[in-house]
């Protein structure tokens, strides 16, 4: 599946143009730096232009769960909609340059925002279409019942969207225990009994499914 990015189909010229029509803001935040929340950030679309950074959502518990790994090029702004009691944040897991631009400029109806305006929503509406699919992928791997059966699912769906059976984690093992949201000490027992039974050959972060 081809990747869709929010700038598809403008020229590299006029981007520059759509930050100044949108008013939009770039930032930049080291690795481990908060780049957004839910409390503090409203009515906001966030574009990664560089970088990594995981949607993290703290419970009231104090468990941290990762919600969504997010790499270049991708959007974030739902979490800004979120009406969670609960802290959900962007935190950088490298160097990261952000785009952020103001939902109401972005719909607003003046004649200066319509040469670009489209385009970007068009843009927009895929990549939120994307992670609906992304969405039900997630919850397909959290009703599994044991941690086995998590792993098992996202390793099947990870090697589906590569049509590989190799693939890279692209998690720390503590990262995937908290998107898994799983005892890190049991996921690790059992990626060792999956790799020692036959169901997988891992390498560091790199994972061969043998089945």
């Amino acid at each position: 599946m081809k990747k869709i990015t929010v700038f598809d189909g403008i020229d590299k010229n006029d981007i520059d143009k759509i930050i100044n029509v949108f008013e939009a803001r770039k930032m930049t935040f080291k690795k481990e730096a908060t780049i957004a929340t839910n409390i503090h950030n409203i009515n906001l679309i966030g574009i990664l232009l560089e970088g990594s950074a995981n949607i993290v959502r703290y419970e009231v518990n104090g468990n941290r769960n990762i919600t969504e790994k997010l790499n270049q090029n991708d959007l974030f702004g739902e979490i800004f909609t979120s009406d969670s009691s609960n802290e959900i944040s962007v935190i950088a897991t490298s160097f990261c340059e952000v785009l952020f631009i103001d939902y109401d400029k972005l719909v607003s109806n003046e004649k200066k925002s319509s040469i670009y305006q489209n385009k970007l929503m068009d843009n927009i509406l895929q990549l939120l279409s994307l992670k609906i699919v992304y969405m039900n992928e997630r919850i397909e791997v959290l009703t599994q019942r044991t941690t086995r059966d998590k792993l098992l699912t996202y390793f099947n769906i990870s090697t589906r969207n590569k049509s590989s059976k190799t693939f890279t984690l692209p998690f720390s093992f503590t990262d995937l225990a908290d998107f898994l949201s799983v005892d890190r000490s049991a996921m690790t027992r059992e990626i060792k009994h999956l790799k020692t039974e036959g169901f997988i050959i891992i390498n560091n972060k790199t994972i061969t499914l043998l089945y």
